[in-house]
């Protein structure tokens, strides 16, 4: 089963997401809105996002959907 780990600073407002363990080379690229994507930079696979001036009810997780299990189950 996959693990999720979310980390939130309130001080900083800044809400972290990992679905894969953090990396030593990993890279981030800001897709706008104050939301960066954190990848693998060998690989390019996305591992982790963060959200800049977070707050709790945030409206960017509006846009999100999370679905988790196995793409055969699915079908």
């Amino acid at each position: 089963m996959a693990q999720v780990k979310i980390y939130y600073e309130p001080e900083l407002e800044l809400l972290t997401v990992f679905w894969q363990p953090p990396r030593k080379n990993q890279i981030a690229t800001e897709l706008g809105n104050g939301v960066i994507l954190i990848k693998d930079e060998t690989t390019g696979e996305p591992i982790g996002m963060e959200l800049l001036s977070y707050r709790p009810n945030d409206d960017r997780f509006d846009s999100v959907s999370v679905e988790m299990g196995r793409l055969a189950e699915a079908t």
